[in-house]
């Protein structure tokens, strides 16, 4: 199957957010067919950089009024899954929006997809839903790969770790791309310089701070956690959709610029802001980082050019493929499609 060599490839990007999983899949060559977004904020703003408004709530939209595609993409909303989202899974509505990629899959028979969401998908309920996602995905005959990718190791300083989900009709020896450790840019690269006055902590938040913590280097983005307590680091930590006002601060001293924001998730100065500064946090928190997004793509489309061999029926998962702990997921079976892949 050489998809990507016989013609321009076609994708669909659901729960597109502001574009970061287009963007990849737009360079490599693929048209995008058809895209949804519900947030009426993140709409406005994929349309000003794509100039298509997105289709909205996905759950009213029927499979087959969604165009024929060659790679779907989703980053369904992690909320349910997160730790700022209370990790409700499948009882937050957000997270049954899984369904809807499954229904989508099995209507429309894409030769691969991409999936995306916060690392905590992979343990929460002991890795119960993580096992019903994968058992639902393979069940519809794709072989499955994942691995949980930091941000940190693909350029970006900033530590933000997603676990992303990767699937063929074909059962390719596909290999998630090699990660570089250490190899981010400086802060320098990312922090705006003659920042306005109303991105500053107040002197009462700067003082506290500073009096609870000495940073190590400068410039540095400081980190306050659920508990209080203060950490700094030569990069930022997640940004976070409904964090509090002040969690992030160059400095221990103001808050990210949206532009600052958008730099740490791997967007080009050019892309448009649109949206306040509360709505900027909220929708650079929810936003996948698009250097990763172009690595794990690369890989995805050396497969489906036929520049990837497929493996052999009686071939087995290497030991040296399980990279992940599974001490969250002990006694859960996962059928033969399943590859757990470390490079």
């Amino acid at each position: 199957m050489k998809i990507m060599k016989k013609q321009q490839f076609k994708f669909i990007d659901l729960f597109a957010g502001i574009g970061g999983m287009r963007i990849p899949f737009e360079e490599l060559g693929g048209k995008c067919v058809f895209t949804s977004e519900w947030d009426k904020d993140a709409a406005a703003m994929y349309e000003a950089n794509f100039g298509e408004l997105p289709a909205g709530d996905i759950t009213k939209i029927a499979a087959e009024d969604i165009p024929d595609h060659d790679v779907l993409l989703g980053g369904f909303p992690c909320q349910a899954f997160s730790i700022i989202g209370k990790m409700n899974g499948f009882q937050d509505t957000r997270g049954t929006l899984f369904f809807d990629v499954e229904r989508i899959l099995r209507k429309k028979r894409p030769a691969a997809f991409m999936l995306e969401n916060v690392k905590m998908l992979v343990g929460h309920e002991q890795g119960v839903t993580f096992k019903v996602i994968l058992d639902h995905l393979q069940a519809l005959g794709y072989f499955v790969h994942w691995k949980v990718l930091n941000a940190l190791n693909f350029g970006l300083p900033q530590k933000r770790e997603r676990v992303f989900i990767v699937g063929f009709l074909e059962d390719y020896d596909f290999r998630f791309p090699e990660e570089r450790p250490g190899e981010y840019k400086p802060l320098s690269e990312i922090l705006e310089q003659d920042v306005p006055e109303k991105y500053y902590a107040s002197k009462h938040i700067v003082t506290k701070r500073k009096k609870a913590h000495t940073p190590k280097c400068t410039p540095s983005i400081w980190h306050e956690n659920k508990g209080g307590n203060i950490s700094s680091y030569p990069f930022s930590c997640a940004l976070r959709a409904n964090a509090s006002y002040n969690y992030l601060l160059v400095n221990g001293e103001r808050r990210l610029t949206p532009r600052e924001s958008l730099r740490l998730l791997g967007f080009a100065d050019s892309h448009k802001i649109v949206g306040n500064d509360y709505q900027m946090r909220k929708l650079t928190g929810n936003s996948v980082c698009v250097p990763v997004v172009r690595a794990v793509a690369k890989q995805l489309a050396k497969c489906l050019a036929g520049e990837v061999a497929l493996r052999l029926k009686n071939e087995l998962t290497k030991a040296d493929q399980l990279v992940l702990p599974l001490e969250d997921i002990k006694g859960l079976k996962f059928n033969n499609n399943l590859r757990i892949s470390n490079a």
